[in-house]
């Protein structure tokens, strides 16, 4: 029994302040959830942009593996509209993220609520935390700059901290930045009451991405990143407020100041992109962190949380108490 509890722990009864963030595109499947949570923490389906079908096998994947809580997460700006079935797919959590700003969150989480669903809300501002708050979330994810992926402008370190004191006593989990348990014990010591990962668990044997990208993520020293808007530019989809943090591949190179010209040419370049993804895996589209320069291995989701909660412990139990000086 892990020895860190938190309100988070208590709230969804389960052993580990360790959740996977819920990464849409179906970076963060059924398999890949159901490990993290039975190994006691939160894993979190990512639905957006996947096929009801395909989302619908996910969830039974997850509850084949365990029969401990999980969550399933939309992006609000893109999938509002799959809000019935995530929430009749009865999850512990409904994990959000990236509303536009007419959007109604209250409507949205009383929808939960009325299920005796939890809602877990990410921000990047600490307006953004309030707004939150007020329309009735149960958790509130602070996420920072360092983070893969959609991400906002301010560092994570800032960010946890601004929103732990403006929303307490709601429980807040710090994103962007952690992998191991020195991060878990740094967001602790920030006031946060748990950690969500996304990046260190692409790198694991359940994530259902190609090799070369959990590769990618080993081999980085955590400079490879940038901030751009250009894969959103290809897509088309509008992020509210949004950058995108991902690795600094060849196509990303390419594409760098060239945006206009890059929307004018959409549906040419997706298909030389994907040709190119064939033969040449680097090429292409990855959104890593900069924590990615602290992951040294491609490991088990469970064992990921497993190192992360004694890796803490550690710190907490030894490490910490001896820089505190005799009075």
């Amino acid at each position: 029994m892990s020895v860190i509890r938190t309100p988070f722990t208590e709230m969804f009864e389960i052993e580990h302040p360790v959740v996977s963030a819920g990464m849409g595109g179906g970076g963060t499947n059924g398999e890949l959830v159901g490990h993290v949570s039975e190994a006691g923490g939160l894993g979190v389906i990512g639905a957006s942009f996947v096929p009801p079908q395909e989302f619908e096998g996910m969830v039974t994947r997850a509850r084949e593996i365990t029969s401990k809580p999980f969550g399933i997460n939309l992006l609000l700006h893109a999938a509002e509209d799959r809000l019935d079935d995530v929430l009749q797919a009865d999850p512990a959590v409904l994990s959000t993220a990236w509303p536009r700003d007419d959007q109604d969150l209250r409507a949205i989480f009383k929808k939960a609520h009325e299920r005796g669903i939890r809602v877990m809300h990410m921000v990047p501002k600490v307006e953004d935390a309030l707004a939150a708050a007020e329309a009735g979330a149960d958790v509130i994810v602070a996420q920072g700059n360092e983070g893969g992926g959609h991400i906002g402008e301010i560092g994570t370190t800032v960010i946890v901290r601004q929103v732990v004191k403006a929303v307490a006593p709601i429980p807040v989990l710090a994103a962007g930045g952690f992998v191991d348990g020195a991060g878990l014990a740094a967001a602790l010591a920030l006031g946060a009451d748990g950690v969500l990962l996304g990046t260190r668990f692409l790198a694991t044997e359940e994530a259902p991405v190609e090799a070369a990208y959990k590769r990618a993520i080993v081999a980085s020293d955590g400079g490879d990143t940038i901030v751009t808007t250009v894969a959103d530019t290809l897509s088309g989809r509008d992020w509210p407020g949004a950058w995108a943090r991902m690795r600094r591949t060849r196509f990303i190179e390419e594409w760098l100041g060239r945006e206009p010209e890059l929307r004018r040419r959409r549906q040419a370049v997706w298909a030389i992109l994907e040709a190119a993804e064939v033969s040449d895996p680097d090429y292409g589209l990855m959104w890593i962190g900069q924590a990615a320069g602290l992951v040294d291995s491609i490991i088990p989701a469970g064992e990921v949380v497993k190192q992360i909660v004694e890796e803490a412990e550690e710190i907490l139990r030894t490490r910490l108490p001896r820089v505190l000086s005799a009075s």
